[in-house]
C-alpha cells in the first residue's frame, strides 16, 4: 500500500451556508445537485452567470447546520457577497469563515478512523483522494499521528495535473469558461437531472446538441512546459492555451484547453504540436468521457 500524504491547501477557504432555505437556495442556484450531497458525500459544482459561464466553483459538503463550501481564497468574499445577492426573502445565513477554518487534501491511502472536522472523498475523481474541512491545526495533526506524510501545496498540484484534472484560477479564470470547456460535465460537477439553476438552458444545449468544441485536455512534453498562458500551436496556427504544469512521476506533464476540432484536423496532417519553443503531446485525460472528432467538422 502507499503511503498516505497530504497537504494544507491554504489558497482554499470556506463559506457556511445554513438556515431552515438552506437546501432549496442552493439547489436554485448551482450547477450540482445539492439534494445528493451527504455529511460524507461532497459534491463539485459552480455558480454560473446568466450566459452559461463559470462565475465561482466550489465543493460542498452537508454538515449539522447547513453546508459548507470549498473554494478559492482569493474569490472568497466576493462569492459571499454574490450569493447574498440571491438570497432576498430566503432564510438564508451565509458566512465566510475564519482563516483558522480550511482546506487540506490527503491522497494515498485512506484513513483507518475518524478525522476531525468533515472530510469526503474528492468528487471529481476517485484518485485525486479526500478533502478536509475544519480547523486546519487539529487536521493535520490528527494525520500525522496516523502516520501521514506532510507535503507542500505544491506536490497536491503535481498529483492533480498528473490526473489531467482542470482548476479554476490556475488552468482557467473565471467568467471565461463554460462548464464543459472546464470539463465540469466529465468531473461531477453538472446535474443534467435536476430542475433549474442560473445559466442552466445554456449548459442544458451544449450537452444535447454536443456542440462542446473547447476542452482541458493533458498536455506532455520531454522539458519544462512554458509559464500558463502560452499559445499551443500546430502549423503556425493556435490550436490552444496552456494551463497549469509540473513534473510528476519524471514526466513534464501540463493541461490545456484545446480546440478539439482544430487538433485533430493538425493530427490528420501529422503536423507537429508546440508551447511557445518546446515540442508536446496531447491526449484525451483517461477519465474523459469525450473523444477525438472523428471528422473535425463534427466537433
Amino acid at each position: 500500500m502507499s503511503q498516505r500524504h497530504f497537504a494544507l491547501l491554504e489558497s482554499r477557504g470556506l463559506i457556511r451556508i445554513g438556515g431552515e432555505d438552506a437546501t432549496h437556495f442552493l439547489q436554485n442556484l448551482v450547477t450540482c445537485d445539492i439534494e445528493k450531497v451527504g455529511a460524507a458525500h461532497a459534491g463539485f459544482g459552480a455558480l454560473l452567470t446568466p450566459q452559461g459561464k463559470i462565475l465561482f466553483d466550489f465543493f460542498v459538503l452537508r454538515t449539522d447546520d447547513g453546508y459548507l463550501l470549498d473554494t478559492p481564497r482569493e474569490t472568497l468574499a466576493d462569492f459571499a457577497k454574490r450569493l447574498t445577492f440571491y438570497r432576498l426573502r430566503a432564510k438564508v445565513e451565509i458566512e465566510a469563515l475564519g482563516s483558522d477554518l480550511g482546506v487540506a487534501a490527503s491522497w494515498g491511502d485512506a484513513s483507518p478512523s475518524p478525522l476531525p472536522g468533515h472530510h469526503a472523498s474528492d468528487p471529481r475523481l476517485a484518485e485525486l483522494g479526500e478533502r478536509h474541512l475544519g480547523n486546519l491545526e487539529d487536521i493535520r495533526a490528527a494525520l500525522l499521528e496516523e502516520g501521514g506524510q506532510q507535503e507542500t501545496p505544491e506536490a497536491y498540484a503535481s498529483h492533480r495535473i498528473a490526473l489531467s484534472v482542470p482548476e479554476s484560477l490556475s488552468d482557467y479564470s473565471y467568467s471565461e469558461l463554460f462548464p464543459h470547456d472546464a470539463d465540469m460535465d466529465q468531473l461531477n460537477g453538472v446535474s443534467f437531472s435536476k430542475g433549474c439553476y442560473v445559466g442552466q438552458e445554456v449548459v442544458s444545449r451544449v450537452q444535447h446538441r454536443a456542440t462542446a468544441r473547447k476542452r482541458m485536455i493533458a498536455v506532455s512534453a520531454d522539458t519544462v512546459l512554458p509559464e500558463v498562458g502560452t499559445e499551443i500551436q500546430a502549423d503556425g496556427k493556435a490550436i490552444g492555451t496552456l494551463g497549469s504544469s509540473a513534473q510528476a512521476n519524471g514526466a513534464h506533464v501540463g493541461i490545456a484547453l484545446v480546440r478539439l476540432d482544430k487538433a485533430q484536423a493538425a493530427r490528420d496532417k501529422g503536423a507537429a504540436f508546440q508551447c511557445g519553443d518546446v515540442a508536446v503531446a496531447l491526449n484525451l485525460p483517461s477519465w474523459a468521457g469525450f473523444t477525438w472528432p472523428a471528422d473535425p467538422s463534427d466537433a
